[in-house]
């Protein structure tokens, strides 16, 4: 057991493999203490490690747009494209924890090379399927048959990327494990909105400058190129598949504390808030500039988000995880109202940069708890679990946010957002005491 409790931002240990991974000696010690917080993630996992898992993760983050983009252009039906895109989601949200729970008993190289050739190749039938359906009439539900599987088969570089950080920190000087969690963390989240910026704006210009298609088979040539190069880089070894335990290890493992659901939940609300945003912003820019801008709009606030959860990095110790929840989901409830107030363009946008300023930190520390709260050698299903409540709570919020908006028009469907923030506040309160409980238990 290390000197932190589980109070502090650090995760239970996972074992790791020693296998060309070797564990720090005194001078490398030395050097990452006197190194920039971000500077030692290279240090940490290799140089390579940070582009690969970046791009590695940008498939995914076209996946649904694309989908979305492609069917609705070869079938002109929005309600098509928007199936079609639901059913990519319902396919991640259900295969996402699946892939975690496979990567933590048989190691995350083999389910990672598996789920980027059967993803690419889902991907390419998605892509003819559509084709067939625009130009002939062909069967719709194979278009929804093979964006499903293209969900569910979607490898989830960035929940087991996290996985890799957590374990390649537990083998760091106690000193440093807190510190240098937070760091790798807040690096993560900011990686995915850039992705989830970056991804739809390139969907955005391979469609109307080559074809619709395009999107989607690019995504498929990095899968297939990008996920494999990820999955085989050595900081696989740091994390022990759960088959290679002792028994006594493994058989406690498996059991999930009830506790484990709390984060889980928490993203669940973290994904309504992003749908119900989307969803919202498309109708308050269609009254004044048309629906497409929307997600110029909502860039805006993935923009401030990001830079916040930088800074997480640099937040004091002494500020516990519980405190960081629900502070910052407080101060995202009170912020989500201000949406109720713009009438312009410009006035949004400000709005949406001051909002995400508190959302990325919520991230970062709902990831971390997520941590805190995994059973031994179930890091990756929980990692996983945590990212499919995001996007099922995406498909939710989007959901009630376009019905609120069609019926009452964008100031119903803000109510929304803000709900979600509350929820978000009020499970922060939540983990505060199991948090605290945890923390009696291992002092006991």
């Amino acid at each position: 057991m290390t000197s932190h409790t589980p109070s502090s931002t650090s995760p239970a240990p996972q074992p790791s493999a020693a296998v060309s991974v070797p564990r720090p000696d005194a001078s490398d010690a030395a050097a990452r203490t006197n190194t920039g917080r971000f500077a030692r993630l290279p240090l940490l996992a290799g140089r390579s490690f940070i582009p690969l898992g970046l791009l590695a993760r940008l498939p995914l983050a076209m996946l649904t747009v694309g989908t979305l983009t492609m069917v609705t252009s070869v079938s002109g039906s929005y309600a098509a494209g928007g199936t079609a895109a639901g059913a990519v989601g319902i396919g991640s949200a259900l295969g996402a924890p699946v892939l975690g729970s496979l990567a933590d008993r048989r190691g995350q190289r083999p389910v990672l090379l598996a789920a980027a050739v059967v993803n690419t190749i889902a991907v390419a039938a998605l892509i003819l399927a559509a084709a067939a359906a625009g130009t002939s009439g062909g069967p719709v539900g194979a278009v929804l048959a093979a964006a499903l599987v293209a969900g569910a088969s979607s490898p989830q570089v960035g929940p087991l990327a996290r996985v890799r950080w957590m374990a390649l920190v537990a083998r760091e000087p106690a000193e440093n494990t807190s510190r240098d969690l937070d760091t790798a963390l807040s690096y993560e989240s900011t990686a995915d909105e850039i992705t989830f910026v970056l991804g739809p704006a390139l969907v955005g210009i391979l469609a109307s400058l080559v074809a619709p298609w395009l999107p989607l088979a690019v995504a498929a040539a990095m899968t297939v190129v990008l996920v494999p190069a990820f999955a085989v880089h050595p900081t696989h070894r740091a994390v022990r598949p759960a088959a290679r335990k002792a028994a006594g290890i493994r058989g406690r493992g498996r059991k999930f504390p009830a506790a484990v659901a709390l984060p889980v939940v928490a993203m669940v609300c973290m994904g309504t808030f992003f749908g119900s945003t989307q969803a919202a912003l498309s109708s308050f820019s269609a009254t004044l500039a048309g629906s497409e801008i929307a997600g110029l709009l909502y860039a805006a606030m993935g923009l401030s988000s990001a830079a916040a959860a930088l800074s997480v990095a640099y937040w004091p110790r002494t500020f516990a995880l519980a405190w960081r929840w629900a502070v910052s989901a407080g101060l995202m409830a009170l912020l989500a109202a201000l949406l109720l107030l713009p009438g312009s363009l410009t006035s949004m946008v400000v709005v949406l940069l001051i909002l995400g300023i508190p959302v990325g930190p919520v991230m970062v520390t709902v990831f971390t708890v997520g941590g805190v709260l995994a059973p031994s050698g179930r890091l990756g299903t929980v990692m996983t679990a945590l990212a499919s409540g995001i996007v099922a709570g995406t498909a939710l919020g989007s959901s009630i946010g376009g019905h609120l908006a069609q019926d009452g028009g964008h100031h119903a469907a803000f109510l929304v957002p803000i709900a979600a923030a509350l929820a978000l506040a009020l499970l922060g309160a939540a983990a505060a005491v199991v948090l605290r409980r945890r923390r009696t238990d291992a002092l006991a």
